[in-house]
């Protein structure tokens, strides 16, 4: 009886290790998270970070212009037979709405990319020629010249394979970049989803930010009159 009672005591006495456990690697894991987009509050103006519910940080800024910009963080984990993917989400939002179409591309499309634009867009295009395969889609307004324009301007972005979507709209652009891939120990053994990352580059923000400019710039001023709002694309930032 007496050893019964003592395994049943030293069981509870594990379990209540392992629990402890646990729930300091969650919040060391959580503060590891809150931090990964300090390093990029101090490239805009009127920074303001704040955490998504998966404890990953969204920023929100303006740049010298006083376009919004807002950057948040992914963690994918449904990405077929591969370690799970942190992306990097930019969107950079117009004055106000620019009169163009709403077109986007994404690379390597496997159809559960559930961040994605490109998917919602109507339209499908013949792609730009690449090293990886892209999705091309619009909204179906954009003319022959704008559609020539905008896939030189992707076939140039997705030369850089951590680039995965990148989307015009009248409303402002989107781009999505890797950032990191999770820790393979963690997510084959434990399931966890860990990436041996402490902060994103500001260099990597930067770079972003180049590449969404050059977006926002894409198919500007090529139109005139007024733009309907069924045209829209719904980006804020």
């Amino acid at each position: 009886m007496m050893d019964n009672l003592a395994l049943v005591l030293l069981a509870i006495a594990a379990i209540a290790v392992f629990m402890a456990v646990a729930q300091r690697d969650r919040l060391r894991l959580n503060r590891q998270r809150s931090r990964l987009l300090d390093a990029a509050a101090g490239l805009f103006d009127n920074s303001r970070l704040r955490a998504a519910p998966d404890g990953f940080p969204i920023l929100d800024g303006s740049l010298s212009d006083g376009r919004r910009i807002r950057i948040e963080l992914i963690a994918d984990t449904l990405v077929c037979r591969r370690l799970p993917q942190l992306w990097l989400k930019l969107t950079l939002a117009e004055h106000e709405p620019v009169a163009r179409p709403s077109i986007g591309a994404l690379s390597r499309p496997t159809g559960a990319e559930f961040y994605s634009m490109v998917h919602d867009l109507p339209e499908w295009l013949a792609p730009p020629q690449t090293e990886a395969s892209i999705l091309l889609r619009g909204d179906g307004t954009a003319t022959p010249a704008e559609l020539k324009q905008a896939s030189s301007i992707f076939q140039a972005l997705f030369r850089n394979p951590t680039v995965k979507e990148a989307v015009i709209t009248p409303r402002g652009v989107r781009l999505i970049r890797q950032v990191a891939e999770g820790d393979r120990g963690a997510h084959l053994v434990l399931r966890q989803v860990r990436f041996p990352i402490e902060q994103v580059p500001a260099d990597l923000i930067r770079t972003a930010i180049a590449e969404a400019q050059l977006l926002s710039e894409t198919l500007a001023g090529d139109r005139t009159g007024t733009m309907q709002a069924s045209a829209l694309a719904p980006i804020e930032a």
